[in-house]
């Protein structure tokens, strides 16, 4: 089949340094990014025990003409992923000719080092770290359905619904086929870390969307109204849009943007399957897009999730294996272009609030962007307080910096995270708006009104 040929292509990419797992997945030719983003990911986490099932089978000396990479992929597909039954193509014949031996090496492998489940093999310094351990989350799409409904489909299949979680506690404790509401989004629903959904016929037909739940948040502490006009500045791949057009119950305009034109393809098929119909996709650089043009005259609202360096996603260490922080010379660019793309969204003349995202756990890329934005708004703008009982604060390094938001897989069981949230500063109802933007026409009138005093007590009386 097409996917693993694609999958074991990735694979062999990453292992001779030609790129990230996302990056080559989505330069791939391959239609079902997720498909095969959740493939390659979930291969190369079991890379060592796979090698080492493989080898004990002694599958590539039967095989000779079967590449390791690609053999890595079909062995997990077979052993730790969705088997072969009524799929698998030309490669179901050979597996099924090997597959006793390696279910054998699999479990003899498991007697030796003493466990009983497939996630136990994994080695602690490459197993299951906080990262691992992080629920599933899953947004329910209201343009397509509700959660209850979402909750007696899952219920029928056999899970087990445990209401309205807690804590999070409630969510580390997640185990088997139970399931949980967040305590927080009243659409997000908690499963055990690992579960796989990218097949269930609710995901495929677009009544759920696979989001951490820290992805969430941008759109909901952004709340456009139904009916409002927003901007969705680097929109691409489209989960937060998508939400978007969720809370505006597709009434109301979505400007989204994005100079991609293949991730922009791939979010048209999203947004399609979510159901969205009030958004307009643009092939556009933001920053080139006129705040005087009349068409944004209207936004109000405007989403910026820009490029960044990554470094609190999730899968991350799979597909970087060993890479720490980024270079200094690579948060340098990124902040610049971050800044400029928050300096020019402050510009927008009807904005009322603004919410600034990344998934970046860099300073560079946060705290300090959104200083320096501020900064240079001159006082127009300022940061909001929101979510007060949220854990993870933005680091102190400016007067106000706790008001953001900050995530990580330790702290708040999610990818790691950064968000603040921006309001235009109101002006009092008591002083007139000439008076706060031009103070000096104030002193000016008040100048004219004393001179003609002087003149009128200087002029000679008139008697009756």
């Amino acid at each position: 089949m097409a996917l693993y040929a694609a999958a074991a292509a990735v694979l062999a990419g990453v292992e001779s340094h030609q790129g990230s797992i996302k990056g080559l997945v989505y330069g791939s030719s391959f239609q079902n990014v997720k498909q095969l983003y959740a493939l390659v990911c979930e291969t190369q986490r079991y890379s060592s025990v796979l090698d080492t099932v493989i080898a004990s089978a002694g599958l590539l000396r039967a095989e000779k003409k079967l590449r390791p990479h690609l053999a890595k992929v079909l062995v997990y597909e077979l052993l730790l992923g969705r088997g072969f039954s009524g799929r698998g193509g030309r490669w179901k014949p050979l597996l099924d000719r090997h597959q006793a031996r390696l279910k054998a090496e699999l479990a003899r492998l498991k007697v030796h080092r003493g466990v009983s489940r497939n996630e136990d093999l994994l080695e602690v310094g490459c197993g299951p770290g906080p990262a691992s351990q992080v629920p599933r989350f899953v947004r329910v799409n209201t343009l397509k359905t509700c959660c209850d409904d979402a909750i007696d489909y899952f219920k029928r299949q056999g899970f087990s619904y445990q209401g309205r979680a807690s804590s999070l506690e409630d969510l580390r404790a997640l185990k088997g086929k139970r399931f949980l509401l967040d305590p927080l989004l009243p659409e997000l629903l908690v499963f055990p870390a690992q579960t796989d959904l990218h097949d269930h016929p609710l995901y495929q037909a677009g009544h759920l969307i696979l989001q951490d739940k820290a992805s969430c948040l941008p759109a909901m502490l952004l709340a456009p109204p139904p009916g409002s006009h927003v901007i969705d500045a680097c929109a691409a791949p489209g989960n937060k849009t998508s939400h978007l057009a969720a809370l505006l119950k597709n009434q109301g305009k979505i400007f989204a943007f994005d100079l991609d034109a293949k991730r922009l393809a791939s979010m048209a098929t999203l947004l399609a399957r979510a159901g969205v119909s009030c958004c307009q996709l643009a092939e556009e650089d933001f920053l080139a897009v006129s705040p005087s043009d009349q068409r944004y005259r209207q936004v109000q609202y405007i989403l910026l999730d820009p490029s960044c360096s990554g470094s609190g996603m999730l899968t991350r260490q799979l597909e970087e294996p060993g890479t720490g922080t980024p270079s200094k010379e690579r948060l340098r660019a990124l902040a610049a272009f971050q800044q400029r793309a928050l300096c020019h969204a402050l510009t927008f003349p009807s904005l009322q609030r603004l919410v600034y995202s990344t998934c970046s756990v860099c300073q560079e890329e946060n705290e300090d962007v959104v200083r320096d934005a501020l900064q240079q708004s001159s006082g127009t703008f300022r940061l909001t307080p929101v979510l007060p009982s949220w854990p993870h604060r933005g680091l102190n390094t400016f007067p106000g910096a706790e008001h953001c938001l900050r995530a990580s897989p330790e702290t708040t069981l999610t990818g790691g995270f950064f968000i603040a949230v921006l309001e235009r500063v109101e002006v009092s109802s008591s002083v007139s708006q000439a008076e706060v933007l031009a103070p000096e026409l104030r002193s000016s009138s008040v100048t004219k009104r004393k001179k003609r005093r002087r003149k009128a007590a200087a002029a000679p009386s008139v008697l009756p």
